[in-house]
């Protein structure tokens, strides 16, 4: 079933992007490669095949559209949670990995 939504405005959402490539199939590595760069250009790592994606709509429309050109739908998988734009109330993070205030400068 797919489910279509519809984002209005430019404000900020967050959006959990998850994946996972059949890198046994011919390509996989490559497709697998691919997905992981497109999101590094729209967010942040937060585990292996998981990003945390703070964009706004049109910008989530082209992610989503590059994301879906890239799997073979036949052996791959993308899931997209929409958590909205009041998502600091939304995710909760325990552990050793230091959570990244997206919303905020970030300075090296």
């Amino acid at each position: 079933m797919t489910v279509i939504h519809h984002f209005s405005g430019s404000e900020n959402m967050l959006v959990l992007i998850t994946y996972d490539v059949n890198t046994q199939s011919p390509g996989g590595k490559k497709r697998l490669r691919r997905i992981a760069s497109l999101c590094t250009d729209y967010g942040v790592r937060v585990q292996n095949s998981v990003f945390e994606c703070l964009v706004n709509p049109a910008q989530f429309r082209e992610l989503k559209n590059k994301l879906t050109k890239e799997i073979d739908e036949d052996r791959d998988s993308l899931r997209f949670y929409y958590l909205g734009d009041k998502y600091k109330t939304k995710v909760e993070h325990v552990g050793a990995k230091e959570t990244i205030k997206m919303d905020e400068p970030l300075i090296f």
